[in-house]
Order: C-alpha cells, then structure tokens, then sequence
C-alpha cells in the first residue's frame, strides 16, 4: 500500500488535474494505517523494526494529510471557479464532499450576481431539501437510497420520506407520487 500511496501523492502533486484514484482508496489506505499501528504496538520500541514501523507510520500520515489536502484544494478551487469535477476520478468520500460544497459554492456565485446587478440579495439561504415525502401508488420492496439507507418495503398509500434522487426515480416509474409538505 505504501507504494500507492506515494505514487498517487507524486501523481498529484506534478498535475494541476485531480488524478484518478480507485473509489475506496481512502478505505483501504486508513485500513493500512490502521495495520501499521496495531503491528507496532506489539513489538519491543527498542527493535529495529519497531523503529522502521514508526518511521513508516510517520510517512505513511504526512503523506496522506498532503494528498487529501492537495486533492481538497484542487477540488475546492474548480468548484469556486464553477467548473465541473469529474466524478470518475473522485473516492467515494471525496464525490459526497463535493456533492455537499457544490450547493455553497452556487449559493455564492448567486450572492456575487446579485450584488454585482444591483439586486439585493435575500437574506433567506435556500437549500434543496434532502429529502423528499413520497406517497406510494403500488407496493415495492425495499431500496437501497444514495445515502446508503434500507427503505421500505412499501404498500400501497404508505409514506415516506426518502432522498431526491430516488424520489425522482420512483415518480417517474409511477411507483409512488410526491406529497406537498405545508410548513
């Protein structure tokens, strides 16, 4: 594993791009981590390899923090710019960060329109609901949502709040309908 790390850290400091990384390379890098701390635990701190395990570690984690933090910034920076990251490069972990920073970065670019065309702005910060009320029309066994969720199974008039992306999946197979929420 260190091999890969140290490889996607040079990769990723010679490019000004994202470089692509498998989707549970964060996982398996904290897993060996993980194995580093447990191995030198049980050696005698006096042994050579107790002190090449803690040398390792160290690398192992300086590593780590620059490339997490290079991948951040590169990440972070394209957003604000309003360009768009290729999410097939992205971790797991990285595509829900992005998810999540993209409707800032939008909430800010609309503050900027605003100001800059002489509107003034709403104070109001409008967010898209994660969440959407379903009423189910026929019975469906449970899913799976994209936050990683059990749903259901469901009858027909159950209803249930679920998350906008499987909402709108189950609406257009006329599976369920969406229920307007007074608030």
């Amino acid at each position: 594993m260190y091999e890969e790390l140290y490889s996607a850290w040079k990769r990723e400091r010679e490019s000004a791009e994202v470089q692509a990384l498998p989707r549970d390379f964060f996982a398996m890098l904290a897993g060996y981590v993980k194995r580093l701390r447990e191995e030198s635990r049980m050696l005698d701190e006096k042994t050579v390899r107790a002190r090449l395990l803690l040398r390792e570690s160290k690398n192992v984690k300086r590593l780590a923090r620059e490339l997490i933090q290079l991948r951040y910034d590169k990440i972070l920076k394209r957003a604000a710019a309003g360009e768009t990251v290729s999410r097939e490069g992205l971790t797991d972990e990285e595509e829900r960060l992005y998810r999540d920073v993209v409707p800032s970065v939008e909430a800010f670019q609309a503050l900027l329109r605003d100001v800059v065309g002489g509107r003034v702005p709403s104070p109001e910060v409008r967010e898209k609901p994660k969440k959407v009320v379903l009423r189910f029309v026929r019975e469906i066994p449970a899913i799976v949502g994209v936050d990683m969720k059990t749903y259901g199974p469901f009858r027909a008039e159950d209803v249930a709040a679920l998350p906008v992306e499987n909402a709108k999946v189950l609406v257009k197979q006329g599976v369920a309908v969406e229920v307007e929420v007074a608030v």
